[in-house]
């Protein structure tokens, strides 16, 4: 019998916004510009995916400050992006890390989310 874990909306909020910032960063890396912020996008989005399955030292908070910094970065330093999407898959990647920030601090209560 499989047991799938319960998805909530904060766990929703999570996958869209480290899913939309690895893409980001993927298109970034390919584009002129800052490839090195890039890929350290990348690689902190991927150690936020992989923390959904595996217990991570530094925990998932940490490495979404970090995505959060870096995305800010990515936005004050634009570099060209060769695809469609521009800075909109920043903005929408940088507006959920920081809904699901705020949530998982317990800023904000929003019964029936967190």
């Amino acid at each position: 019998m499989i047991v799938l874990p319960a998805i909530t909306i904060m766990t929703l909020i999570y996958l869209v916004a480290t899913v939309v910032a690895l893409i980001d960063g993927i298109i970034r890396a390919r584009g002129r510009g800052n490839t090195v912020l890039a890929v350290i996008e990348i690689v902190v989005a991927a150690l936020m995916i992989l923390a959904l399955f595996v217990a991570i030292p530094f925990g998932a908070i940490t490495l979404g400050i970090a995505l959060l910094v870096v995305l800010i970065l990515q936005l004050v330093l634009r570099g060209s992006v060769r695809r469609g999407g521009g800075v909109s898959l920043t903005v929408i990647a940088l507006i959920a890390t920081a809904v699901w920030l705020v949530l998982a601090f317990g800023w904000v209560h929003i019964p029936g989310v967190n």
